[in-house]
């Protein structure tokens, strides 16, 4: 269903993974990778959204410092993903997320954002940057950006058990942006919809997960 591309940003030329539904299109959504880039997951994420009913565009956020990144979930893969991640910076990631989203725009299309991990947070700026209806899939990093004003609606999802989002970083999110939906999975961890990785995936917390953001999107875009 998906297929490769490439578009310009600010930040230079990049690839992506693209996939269009079926049918005519709801609208649009810009998925933002984990630290481990653009692999089979993330293809398999854009190509679910694609099946929904929207065109999903994931944007190789890594290419604007290495190309083709594509990083294994051992201890190496994290710690080449972060410091990639710190390479590439937020502020310049939204960029891109801007550049990936005026694409779309100019098909005609309304568009969102969902993004996971590093991602997750990502998509927070891409809401209060940019003004894109958000999904933030355990974005350790939002918590330096909760004071940034909302654009559009926005869902956060956490895992209750994620060691690098503890309650009181998730009671954050409540206190800071009452406007927020905040969703906690009870059992799950971190990276609980990433369903390649048998060690971290939960699935009653991803399939929830995914409904709320279906119906976020439905609700925003379309």
């Amino acid at each position: 269903m998906g297929r490769d591309i490439a578009f310009d940003t600010p930040a230079g030329s990049i690839g992506g993974w693209r996939a269009d539904p079926v049918e005519a299109p709801r609208g649009a959504l810009v998925v933002v990778q984990e630290i481990f880039g653009v692999n089979a997951h993330v293809r398999g994420v854009v190509d679910r959204y694609a099946a929904g009913g929207y065109v999903a565009l994931a944007p190789a956020y890594f290419d604007v410092v290495e190309r083709g990144v594509e990083l294994g979930y051992d201890a190496a893969g994290v710690a080449r993903g972060k410091a990639l991640a710190d390479a590439v910076g937020l502020e310049r990631a939204n960029t891109v997320t801007g550049a990936a989203a005026a694409l779309l725009q100019a098909e005609g299309l309304k568009v969102g954002i969902v993004g996971f991990c590093w991602g997750g947070t990502v998509a927070l700026l891409g809401n209060t940057r940019l003004g894109l209806p958000a999904s933030s899939y355990y974005g350790a990093r939002n918590l330096a950006f909760l004071d940034e004003p909302l654009r559009a609606p926005i869902q956060f999802h956490f895992g209750h058990s994620d060691p690098s989002i503890p309650p009181e970083a998730v009671a954050a999110h409540r206190a800071r942006q009452p406007g927020a939906e905040v969703h906690v999975y009870e059992g799950a961890g971190h990276a609980f919809n990433r369903e390649i990785d048998p060690t971290h995936y939960d699935g009653a917390a991803a399939r929830l997960a995914h409904q709320r953001t279906m119906e976020l999107f439905a609700r925003a875009l379309g």
